[in-house]
C-alpha cells in the first residue's frame, strides 16, 4: 500500500500558484491533476473520484464550501485539505465539521503544503488499512456478538477455545453485557449444537420451586403438582444449560447442584429414582462470586466445581468503537422493524453516545436506540431525538465519577496543563483519531501534531 501513488486534485483558480505547487511536489509519491474552477471540479471528482482533494474556499464560480457540502452529502470517501485566507479560521472549522481532514492558510507555504500532503497520506493509508482490519472482523458478527474492540477480541478467543471441550464455563459481566449472548455462542459452537439449549434465570423463579424448576418433580410431590413435569436439567440432557444469576440461588439447593456436578444425576422432587443425564453447564452473574463465597452467600466448593473457564465480559464504556458499530446495528434492526426509514446516527448522536458511560451496557444502548426510532421520524438519529438521561451532555469529575455536565466541578488549574489534558482527552475519545479530535477542539490537526510534537521533546 505504501508504494501506491494516490491521486490528488488541486482545485486553484491562479495558473501561476498551480504551475508553482506541481513543480514543488512533482517529486513526491502522488499523482496531482488541477482544475481551475467548483464546476470542473464536481465533474472531475464525478469521473475520477480522487484520494485527496485541495480545495480552495474561494473559488470564483461558487464558494468551495458548496462542494464540501456535496462531498458530505454524497458520503464520498475523499480526504480533504481545505486552503483559506488569514483571518477565517471559523470557516475553516466549519470545514472540518463537515468532514475535511485539514486546513492551511494562504499564503501557502510550500514546506507545509508538503508536510501537511504527507500526514494525510499516512493517515488515508492508515484508515484503509483499519477499515481492512474491520472489515475482516466485523464482517459477519461472532455468534450474535458485535464489535471488533480489544476486549471482545479475547472474548472471542475465548469463546473458540471453551466452546468444544465439555468444561464448565462461569461467564461474569454487569448487566446487559450479554451474557446469554455469550452462553449461546458457546453452545452454537460446541460439539453439541443440535441439542437443546436451556435458560434458566436463578433471580426470576421463587425459591420454593427453584429446585421443581432445576430437577423437575413427580405428580403430588406438593400442592399444586397435578402431573409429572421435567426441570431444566432433563429437557437440556444432550444440549446445554444455562444458569444465569447462578449468585442468587439459595444454599440448601447449591449443595444438591453439586451433587448433580459430581454425579451427573438428578432425583426431581419427590422421586426415589435417579437420572442419569448429559448436560453441559454454563452460568453467568453480574456480581463478584468470590465476595459472594467470603460472605458465606455461596458454596466454596460448588464455585469450584464451576469456575472452571471463566469468560469477563467487559462493561461498554471499556469498547471503544464497539458503541457506534452496535448503535448503527441496532438503528437500523429497529427501523426495520418499526417500518422506519433510519439508517445511522448523525455525528453529534457518535459523539454523545461514545462520551456517555453506559451503567446498563447493551441493554441500556438497545431501549436508548429503540425509543428514538419509535418516537421520531427521519433519516438519521438526531441529538434531541435522544431520551433521558442522553438528552443532557455527560462529563466525569476528578473522582472518574460520570456526571451531568450541569454538575460538573471546575477546578483552577494552569492553562498549559488543561490544554495538554484537553487535547489528550479528546484523541483517546476518538480513538487515536487526531483529525477527528482536532474538529471536536476546534483547532486543525496541525496545531495538536505540533503540541504532541513538542510533548515528546520536553521529554527527549
Amino acid at each position: 500500500m505504501g508504494d501506491k501513488r494516490l491521486n490528488v486534485l488541486l482545485v486553484e483558480d491562479t495558473a501561476s500558484l498551480a504551475a508553482l505547487y506541481q513543480a514543488y511536489l512533482q517529486d513526491e509519491p502522488l499523482s496531482l491533476t488541477v482544475v481551475n474552477n467548483g464546476q470542473a471540479a464536481i465533474e472531475h471528482i464525478q469521473q475520477h473520484a480522487p484520494d485527496i482533494l485541495l480545495l480552495d474556499l474561494i473559488l470564483p464560480d461558487m464558494p468551495g464550501m458548496d462542494i464540501l457540502q456535496w462531498l458530505h452529502r454524497e458520503k464520498l470517501n475523499i480526504t480533504t485539505i481545505v486552503i483559506t485566507a488569514h483571518g477565517s479560521v471559523d470557516v475553516a472549522v466549519e470545514a472540518m465539521r463537515l468532514g475535511a481532514h485539514d486546513f492551511i492558510n494562504k499564503p501557502i507555504e510550500l514546506e507545509r503544503l508538503k508536510v501537511t500532503l504527507h500526514n494525510t497520506m499516512k493517515f488515508r493509508q492508515l484508515n484503509q488499512l483499519l477499515d481492512s482490519y474491520r472489515h475482516d472482523i466485523e464482517g459477519e458478527p461472532f455468534q450474535g456478538f458485535i464489535g471488533a474492540s480489544l476486549p471482545m477480541q479475547k472474548v472471542y478467543r475465548l469463546i473458540e477455545n471453551a466452546a468444544p471441550s465439555s468444561a464448565t464455563v462461569f461467564i461474569t459481566g454487569e448487566s446487559g453485557t450479554g451474557k446469554e449472548v455469550c452462553a449461546e455462542a458457546l453452545h452454537e459452537r460446541s460439539g453439541r449444537p443440535d441439542g437443546p439449549f436451556i435458560a434458566l434465570n436463578c433471580a426470576a423463579i421463587p425459591k420454593d420451586l427453584m429446585e421443581s424448576e432445576l430437577f423437575g418433580h413427580i405428580k403430588g410431590a406438593f400442592t399444586g403438582a397435578l402431573q409429572d413435569r421435567d426441570g431444566a436439567v432433563i429437557r437440556a440432557d444432550g444440549g446445554t444449560l444455562f444458569m444465569d444469576e447462578i449468585c442468587e440461588m439459595d444454599l440448601e439447593l447449591q449443595s444438591k447442584l453439586l451433587r448433580f456436578l459430581q454425579s451427573g444425576q438428578i432425583q426431581p422432587v419427590g422421586s426415589s429414582q435417579q437420572i442419569q443425564v448429559d448436560v453441559r453447564i454454563i452460568c453467568a452473574t453480574n456480581r463478584d462470586p468470590l465476595v459472594e463465597v467470603e460472605q458465606g452467600r455461596f458454596r466454596e466448593d460448588l464455585y469450584y466445581r464451576l469456575h472452571v473457564i471463566p469468560i469477563n465480559l467487559p462493561p461498554l464504556r471499556e469498547r471503544g468503537a464497539d458503541v457506534l458499530s452496535i448503535a448503527t446495528a441496532l438503528v437500523r434492526q429497529a427501523a426495520r422493524e418499526e417500518g422506519k426509514s433510519f439508517v445511522g446516527l448523525s455525528e453529534a448522536t457518535k459523539d454523545r453516545l461514545q462520551a456517555y458511560h453506559w451503567p446498563g451496557n447493551v441493554r441500556q444502548l438497545q431501549n436508548v436506540i429503540r425509543n428514538a426510532v419509535v418516537l421520531h421520524q427521519g433519516e438519521w438519529i438526531e441529538l434531541d431525538m435522544l431520551p433521558a438521561p442522553l438528552d443532557q451532555p455527560v462529563a466525569h469529575n476528578t473522582a472518574g465519577e460520570w456526571v451531568s455536565q450541569d454538575t460538573l466541578p471546575a477546578p483552577i488549574v494552569p492553562l498549559a496543563v488543561l490544554e495538554r489534558k484537553a487535547i489528550e482527552r479528546a484523541i483517546s475519545h476518538c480513538q487515536g483519531n487526531v483529525s477527528r479530535a482536532a474538529a471536536l477542539l476546534e483547532v486543525s490537526p496541525s496545531t495538536i501534531y505540533r503540541k504532541l510534537q513538542g510533548w515528546d521533546n520536553s521529554h527527549a
